[in-house]
């Protein structure tokens, strides 16, 4: 869908692909119910040289609807200059990350998703390479601090040994981040997560399997 506005909408199924462990919408048959009177939100991308943000998550409310087209006015008095809040919005099916509906008794049931925010400690290549994983172990958490959303998992996470793109192992830069964000990366550890504290792992290459280290 063209838009006559210095912006473009982020198309939220590609988005959702790319970072499914993180990046959360409403399921296809939701988008569809939406209609006249409930909210949206839109990821909204810049076009400009802006002040702080190249992109802004806001409500839209919807004023029409054809097919799985959507007419709205924008809800949000938005951070960055270019926009304002009443402006006229056109938007897919596709732009819809999430919903407030007006209507709350048939509104349909909303996705279960399994969410991975506790953090953990990885190989930077891991997540900025494309490196893959090849050996994980659970200690006893020691990087949270007072105060923090989302506590320590314990799990440290190392990317492939031999990779000559991660460099040595002893040399490489470690990152404190979400489960999730590493497994948007490789979750091929995933059903190992439940695994208590002291376990270790290694990835069999050939199999793909990982296997218990002593």
């Amino acid at each position: 869908m063209t838009q006559h506005c210095p912006f473009h909408l982020r198309d939220g199924d590609e988005a959702a692909a790319e970072s499914p462990y993180t990046f959360f919408i409403p399921t296809r048959e939701a988008r569809v119910a939406v209609a006249p009177g409930d909210l949206v939100k839109l990821g909204f991308e810049y076009e400009w040289q802006t002040e702080a943000y190249g992109g802004e998550r806001m409500w839209v409310k919807v004023t029409g609807k054809t097919g799985l087209q959507f007419t709205g006015a924008l809800d949000n008095e938005p951070y960055e200059k270019g926009l304002e809040c009443g402006m006229p919005v056109a938007f897919g099916i596709e732009h819809i990350i999430d919903i407030v509906w007006a209507d709350t008794a048939s509104c349909p049931p909303p996705a279960a998703h399994k969410e991975y925010w506790e953090r953990c400690l990885v190989d930077a290549c891991v997540v900025n390479d494309g490196v893959p994983v090849e050996y994980i172990y659970r200690e006893e958490p020691d990087m949270g601090e007072e105060g923090d959303a989302w506590p320590d998992s314990g799990w440290r996470i190392r990317g492939r040994f031999d990779d000559t793109q991660a460099g040595p192992i002893e040399d490489r830069k470690l990152k404190y981040l979400a489960l999730g964000a590493v497994l948007n990366r490789d979750d091929s550890f995933v059903e190992l997560l439940h695994e208590p504290i002291g376990s270790a792992f290694r990835r069999d290459f050939a199999t793909g399997r990982y296997e218990p280290c002593d």
